[in-house]
């Protein structure tokens, strides 16, 4: 949920209008806009060399998990690994756009662990994908924009250890 959205609501709830401190966040919010859409633009334009840069340096640092008996064995699991890297991906360009880790934990994290668990996969290794993808998203921004994302991917990476 949105801050513009939150703040409505709880002021409707209360039954008053939006308070000086609640207007200024709004204002924040607007006024960031533009940044907030240009690094989800630049994320989901390069989404592909983000997940491959990632797949790379994870497979490098965690060879056990694409050898024989690890979670990303054979050409599907790896497949099926790199989907999931691109999924959270996909999930902190929503948290940018709207500003805030809601839809991050509405729809990606709830019962992420216990998913992952249940069918044996890594959550080390998993949130050490998204550590990857963090570094090499942030190699195509400025400084600020990577600072703004990496705020996202640290908490997909919180939310799963």
């Amino acid at each position: 949920m949105s801050i513009v959205t939150k703040s409505i609501v709880n002021a409707d709830a209360e039954a008053r209008y939006l308070s000086p401190g609640e207007l200024d966040r709004i204002k924040s919010f607007v006024t960031s806009g533009e940044r907030r859409l240009r690094i989800a633009q630049t994320l989901s334009d390069s989404r592909d060399r983000i997940v491959k840069q990632a797949g790379d340096q994870l497979f490098q640092k965690r060879p056990d998990i694409v050898s024989p008996g690890g979670n990303a064995y054979g050409q599907e699991m790896t497949a099926t690994c790199l989907r999931d890297m691109d999924y959270y991906l996909r999930l902190i360009t929503y948290g940018i756009v709207s500003g805030d880790v809601t839809p991050i934990e509405e729809i990606g994290l709830v019962g992420a662990k216990e998913m992952y668990k249940s069918l044996g996969t890594s959550l080390d290794a998993l949130a050490e994908g998204v550590r990857c993808m963090k570094s090499a998203a942030s190699g195509m921004m400025t400084g600020e924009d990577a600072s703004e994302a990496g705020s996202y991917f640290d908490y997909v990476i919180g939310g799963l250890l």
